[in-house]
Formats: C-alpha cells, structure tokens, sequence
C-alpha cells in the first residue's frame, strides 16, 4: 500500500488517485525575484521523491509548477513591496516592465540550473503567472458572483467569515487571531484574515511596475490567486496532490483553498503534503545574511550538488534537518564511498534482487521514507548478492533516489587510451619486477585525475571522484 500524510487530515492515508493510472501534481515553483537557498531546494528534493515514488509505482504524473513573476508581497500576506520591484531596487535597475522582465527571466533560469544539478525532474508545465492574468480574473470573478469578496478602496478582498471553514488546513484559531497578526491592518477589511484578490493601481500604488485592467481597477493579482487558478487551470478541480514547505500552511496554502472553494463550491486537491524546514543554528534558513546559502556556494566549495540531495535524502522530509558543513562533507564522503564501492561491481545477470526490491518498495511507500530506502540500499551495496544483479537493483533504486549511481559508475569506468597505456605499461614493469618504474607510472596515472587498483582479477583503472 501507498502511504502519505496528509496535512488536510493529519494521519497518513493510503492514496488513490481520483482517475486510475493518473496523477495530478502541483508543486509551489518560486518567486524569482533571487537565488534559491539550499532550505527552498530542500522542498524541491521532496517533490521530486515523491514524484518519482508515484512513476515507480506505475503512475503518469502530470506535474504542475508556477513561476510567481508577480504579486508576491515581501511577506506572505498583504504586507510590505512586491518581491519583485525589491529585486529592481536591489540590483540598481530602472521601474520598469522591461527590466522586471529581465529580473524574472535570470532567476529562472539559474533555478532551473539548480534543479538539473540536483537531479529533480522538470515539471511537465511551467505557468509564469503573468502570462496567467485572465485565468485569475475569471476564479475572482466567481469568487465574487457567490458573494466571498468585497471592495475597498485599495483593493478587493476575500471575506474569510462567509467561509465556514476557513483555515481547516491550517487549524487556525480564528476568533484568537488579533488585528493585523497574519494580514497588515487595514480599516476597510472585515475581518483580520481577509486577503487581496486584487490590488488596485491607486495612491501610492499606482507606481506598482505590472499592472493590469480588470473589472475592479487597474491593478494586479494578489499571490493566493495566482496558485489558486493556475493549479486548477490545469489540473482541474479537484486534483490529486498540493506540495509546498511547512511554511505554505497558515496563509499561502489556506487561502488558496478558500478561493478555490469559494469560487466552484467543491475541494481543490485531496492530499497536501508539506516539507519540514532546513535549519541552521536552530532557525530556518532565509534569505538574508550568512543564512542565504545557494547551491552555488556548495559548488564553489566543491562539492557534488548531489551530495546535497543525498545529504537532504538522509533525513524524512516531515522532519527538520539541520545544516552544518560537516554534515554536507560526510554525505560527499557518504556519497563518494557509495560510488567507489559500485566502480569495481562486474557485469553480469542482470536480474532483480526480489528480497531487496521488496524492502525498498515499502519504506519508500510509507510516506517517503528515504532514510529507510538508503539503509536498504547501503545493505544491497555491502551485501555478496551477485555483481550484475546488484547493480541492476540499483539502477532500479536510483530511479527514486536520483544519485546517478549506474550512471557515474559508467563515467568512472571510461578510460582514455592513453591511461590504459600507461596501465599497460605499469603492469610490463610489475611483471618485469621494475617496482620503481612500476610506482612512477602509478603516479602518473593518479596526477591525471585515475586510480589503478590491483585486484584479483588484474588492474583496474577508474576515474578519480
């Protein structure tokens, strides 16, 4: 059985997909408006597990993942600037569309440079949110005809009191919540969770750099909006399966699932899974000051961005995991030695290990368990299983665990003509009892980037890691 814990619910739940053989899989992609630090690249991981976990299982995943150009205030509710006109004014470049433009199109692509370092599967859509501006206004619109939002000056607002349960997924203390604790203050709102469907272009507003006609006012969509009706738009409603972090819960996440109800009267996703936080010295990794590590910073110090994806594969992904360079060196080693010990494997039968395929389908069908799934293969890996079946059980591991273990062991294993010369020539020297000569070649060899071992079955020559 295939289990998840469900955040809508709080257990785990065995999952069926709403239409047999098929998956629908949004994932909150980012807002580009900077580097992805190596916490948001933690979640990504996640998502990518468990989309490889479902494909393992049989599944077709149709993956969903936005990229939010727009409507991102610097907090995740209604307070403070765009986070993309704070990217303008960081990097010195004119109020402008052309430059947010320019802004939105370079963090995008060095995300999604990060995740082709980590292995993570590409979303079958990508939806930028500007292009998306009359799906938004259209769920708004209906929001609006059932009688869920109102008008203010500055913008239109959901009215979280019309709305039963609003903020279930959360388990939001409504009535305990004071003025202003999750949404700024504002005397035109109803209540202190109403949020924006729509900013209005007006007062200081009106310089907002993106803006839009709509029937409410020139303006631009609040950030709820925007997952609420992309999601939807091509996934329908409901769909499968909502991902995010842990801290998409109490706003993002729950008023997504407010307009979405509110607008077509029915659930939008059946399980919602969340990635605990990555931590470091305690707190949660952000984008500020000596907390802001990019993926890039672990390639300048390099390592393997893989040995972050195993470091992340090390811990379950509902438990906090905190970052310390001693522990992303151990899972280089870690990794490594995982490499080193697979290089010397021989060819052969090409068969499963039943008993081990069995062991990791079921820790990695329990909710994602990829510590329990990476003991199962070190086990394999140590294990006097047959060559050839180990590394075809491998191959098949590696398809959830995404550490290019067959592949780096056949780029290990690809030696130029002229190493394996040198190899012969070493070998004449052993057998010729030149020991000096012998030992001047093996250095040789290592200085350009090989390792020769001499094993039962002759010398073997790999590419140094």
């Amino acid at each position: 059985m295939f289990k998840l814990y469900n955040t809508l619910t709080r257990r785990k739940q065995i999952f069926k997909p709403m239409s047999p053989g098929y998956v629908g899989l949004y994932t909150c992609g980012p807002t580009v408006y900077n580097y992805a630090h190596i916490g948001n690249l933690r979640t990504y991981i996640f998502e990518d597990i468990l989309k490889r976990v479902l494909e393992y299982n049989g599944y077709k995943v149709r993956h969903v993942m936005n990229i939010t150009d727009v409507g991102h205030l610097t907090s995740n509710a209604d307070i403070g600037e765009d986070k993309m006109v704070l990217a303008l004014r960081r990097e010195g470049k004119p109020l402008n569309v052309s430059s947010m433009k320019e802004i939105a199109n370079f963090y995008t692509r060095t995300f999604k440079n990060d995740i082709k370092n980590l292995n993570i599967i590409p979303p079958d859509i990508w939806c930028k949110a500007t292009s998306h501006i009359k799906e938004m206004i259209e769920l708004i619109k209906l929001i609006e005809k059932n009688g869920y939002a109102y008008e203010t000056s500055d913008a239109l607002y959901f009215d979280t009191a019309k709305l039963t349960d609003y903020g279930k997924l959360a388990r939001l203390d409504i009535k305990g919540l004071r003025p202003g604790a999750r949404v700024e203050i504002n005397p035109e709102k109803k209540n202190p969770t109403d949020f924006a469907l729509w900013f209005k272009a007006v007062g200081k507003a009106k310089a907002h750099v993106m803006q839009w006609a709509s029937p409410w006012s020139k303006g631009w969509p609040g950030w709820h909006i925007e997952c609420a009706a992309m999601s939807t738009k091509y996934l329908g409603q409901p769909f499968d399966i909502h991902c995010g972090g842990l801290d998409h819960i109490p706003v993002h996440h729950t008023n997504e699932i407010a307009q979405c109800e509110a607008g077509r009267g029915k659930p939008m996703a059946n399980f919602w899974l969340h990635g605990e936080f990555l931590l470091l010295e305690k707190e949660k990794m952000a984008k500020t000051g000596e907390k802001f590590i990019t993926l890039q910073t672990l390639i300048e110090k390099g390592l393997n961005p893989l040995a972050y994806r195993y470091f992340s594969l090390g811990a379950h992904y509902r438990s906090p995991l905190t970052f310390s360079w001693q522990g992303l060196e151990a899972a280089q080693n870690g990794l490594n030695n995982l490499y080193e010990t697979i290089s010397s494997a021989e060819e052969g039968n090409e068969s499963l290990v039943k008993s081990y395929e069995k062991g990791f389908l079921s820790a990695i069908n329990d909710d994602l368990d990829t510590p329990k799934a990476l003991a199962i293969t070190w086990d394999l890996i140590k294990s006097k299983i047959p060559p050839g079946e180990k590394m075809a059980t491998l191959d098949m591991f590696d398809k959830v665990l995404g550490l290019d273990i067959v592949k780096t062991r056949k780029k290990m294993l690809q030696v130029p003509a002229k190493i394996k010369k040198l190899a012969a020539l070493r070998e004449k020297a052993r057998r010729e009892k030149n020991w000096s000569r012998a030992d001047e070649i093996r250095k040789k060899i290592e200085s350009q980037g090989y390792v020769i071992e001499d094993t039962s079955k002759g010398p073997q020559v790999r590419k140094k890691l």
